[in-house]
């Protein structure tokens, strides 16, 4: 890995315990944290990664320390906490989907504060990259969201945002105002559905890339599940197709797909062909029990896209 990371992410990471057969209580012990499977996306398909965060000095915060480094994900900019613990979080899975139960308040990463921030490998990435999580946790770890996002665009480094929208963690009109305002800081922003509709109260796709588009964002990529992204310029927009695949747990896909775009913009691609692989990418996270371990490779995704 070179010493700066292209791609700098923001954020908290949890250990998970994933249901591995619904109805029984078996929990398979994994990863997650939004930005955390977003930036190992990013570097299972080739862009240098690190992570903006903090765990607490436990054994859950050595888990994630040894993950990153096996993931090959810059832990140089992870601060340990002596008195907070790492977050951790439980999915479930019945007839109405997958339910998520959170144990993460005031956890480490939620007291992250702007002093802890890496002002120069900010301002030497690529793209830093935030969610609506990183801004939901603490009012610590918001303040340092907003002034990483000031620092980057002074230095002429993207911004990639996520909406990531978790009722559990804030009201929505607070959600709207914060989100709203730094969309308006955003470069590129990858909504979910469920999120922007509930962020913007449009239920129409062009109209909800015309309300991101308006607010500063040059590019918007509109997640749509297994019907694929709704990706938007200025100058131009269309529909790219999800791949049809066997889904069996669709945990961290939107942050498969994120992770994957952003490596191949940082990689030189157009927003459509990002999204094509990006598309690909997360179809195959799906095909697996949690987060992190059925993510791509990218010989995996290329030998997809070459089919």
């Amino acid at each position: 890995m070179s010493d700066t990371p292209q791609v700098l992410a923001l954020g908290e990471a949890m250990i998970e315990f994933n249901q591995s057969t619904a109805g029984e209580p078996t929990y398979l012990q994994g990863f997650g944290g939004d930005v955390s499977n977003f930036l190992i996306a990013a570097s299972r398909q080739g862009a240098s990664a690190g992570f903006v965060s903090a765990v607490g000095n436990d054994q859950f915060g050595q888990l994630l320390l040894d993950l990153w480094r096996t993931e090959r994900v810059d832990t140089s900019t992870v601060r340990i906490d002596n008195n907070a613990p790492t977050g951790v979080y439980f999915v479930s899975h019945g007839a109405n989907g997958h339910r998520f139960d959170y144990l993460r308040a005031g956890s480490a990463a939620s007291r992250y504060a702007a002093s802890d921030l890496p002002l120069e490998g900010i301002a030497a990435a690529k793209v830093v990259h935030l969610s609506g999580i990183s801004l939901a946790i603490g009012v610590s770890a918001c303040d340092a969201a907003f002034a990483a996002i000031d620092h980057a665009r002074s230095h002429g480094v993207k911004v990639s945002f996520d909406t990531n929208l978790r009722l559990k963690l804030w009201p929505l009109a607070r959600a709207r105002a914060v989100m709203l305002e730094a969309i308006r800081a955003t470069d590129i922003c990858l909504p979910s559905w469920d999120d922007v509709t509930d962020l913007t109260g449009l239920t129409d796709k062009d109209a909800i890339v015309d309300f991101l588009l308006e607010l500063g964002p040059k590019v918007v990529a509109l997640k749509l599940g297994k019907e694929g992204a709704y990706i938007a310029t200025p100058d131009e927009r269309r529909v790219v197709p999800g791949r049809v695949v066997q889904a069996v747990d669709a945990t961290g896909a939107g942050d498969c797909f994120g992770g994957a775009f952003i490596a191949r913009i940082v990689a030189g691609d157009d927003p459509f062909a990002a999204a094509r692989y990006a598309n690909v990418a997360a179809g195959l996270s799906t095909q697996g029990f949690g987060a992190v371990a059925p993510i791509p490779d990218r010989a995996t995704v290329e030998r997809a896209l070459a089919e």
